[in-house]
């Protein structure tokens, strides 16, 4: 899903005026570069966990008011404003320039499309220290405490400010390295060995696809890849759902649990398709799950085991009522 419209520039809607929100900002993702490492393949694209690599960030800085990704255009998983750096190929500072001239939040958040493990927590923490801080931006470093300038947050204005001054001094952004960028603002180093985890060989490739199929994230990557292909953005409580399926595999028949968890989400997305729809609908085949078990228990019984005067609980409608009329037998 892509979209190609360039947001507005401040200031020129018809409308009211409204005041920036301290919370918003944009994402900048840099996407280019000849992956010399992997043999120069198409290393955004490359699938980790049935996800191009692009996707997943992009996944993570899903709050973004808006995301440009500075790139050839290609179909991406969410919506995308699309840039490109003059010249082409002119590196990762004259990159960021093309893509930082498309935002107007007064923080933005610079990620490379190589970031595997980047969670939208981690996003989250950048941008909270950023404004704690008052620092001109926040950064991860890697585990051998290296600068990750493409992993983090920045003042927006601090940084166009760098960027013309890198551009007086050099006549030209093409060409700089990020450190020359980073010598220019006051920053604030965060360390996160894994969301700052980069993707620049094919054993990092492989390292990234084993390290999403151990048994603690599996269930999580597959989700997310889930909803990604089936654009869904919701959040549901997976535990419950889990439970529900649970229930049904063993008080009903084991096919049960695939075919009842269908129906819920179906009947969710009937109602409204809210994470307490799916809560609601869940809970009401979860009871019913617990009666028909109920029913199978009292049905294995002996006939003499319960007194014919008092019917198990699975015999009675959660709601029913004595009938009291003078001909009821």
């Amino acid at each position: 899903m892509t979209a190609y419209e360039l947001p507005g520039e401040p200031g020129t809607g018809s409308g009211p005026a409204q005041r920036p929100d301290p919370a918003a900002y944009d994402a900048v993702v840099l996407a280019g570069g000849a992956a010399r490492r992997l043999g120069g393949a198409d290393k955004p694209g490359v699938r980790v966990g049935g996800r191009a690599l692009l996707d997943r960030v992009l996944a993570a800085c899903a709050g973004a008011r808006s995301s440009v990704v500075v790139a050839a255009p290609r179909p991406t998983a969410r919506p995308v404003t699309w840039a490109h750096e003059d010249p082409p190929g002119g590196g990762p500072v004259a990159a960021l320039d093309a893509g930082l001239r498309h935002t107007t939040a007064e923080h933005v958040v610079v990620l490379s499309a190589d970031l595997p493990f980047l969670e939208e927590h981690t996003v989250d923490r950048l941008l909270s220290t950023l404004r704690a801080s008052g620092a001109d931006g926040v950064l991860l470093t890697d585990p051998e405490g290296r600068d990750q300038p493409l992993v983090a947050a920045y003042d927006a204005l601090r940084l166009r400010e760098a960027l013309a001054l890198l551009t007086d001094r050099h006549d030209r952004l093409a060409g700089l390295p990020l450190r020359r960028l980073v010598a220019e603002l006051n920053l604030t180093r965060i360390s996160d060995p894994v969301a700052s985890f980069d993707c620049d060989t094919w054993d990092d490739i492989a390292t990234a696809r084993a390290r999403i199929r151990e048994h603690g994230h599996v269930l999580d990557e597959w989700i997310s890849a889930v909803k990604d292909e089936l654009g869904i953005d919701l959040d549901v409580d997976t535990r419950l759902l889990l439970d529900l399926a649970r229930d049904a595999a063993h008080g009903v028949a084991r096919p049960a649990a695939p075919l009842t968890t269908f129906l819920v989400g179906y009947a969710a997305a009937r109602a409204g398709g809210s994470p307490e729809a799916v809560a609601e609908a869940a809970r009401k085949a979860a009871a019913l799950a617990v009666r028909w078990a109920e029913e199978s228990t009292t049905e294995a019984q002996p006939s003499g085991a319960r007194s014919r005067s008092t019917p198990a609980h699975g015999d009675v409608a959660p709601d029913a009522t004595p009938d009291t009329r003078p001909d009821a037998g």
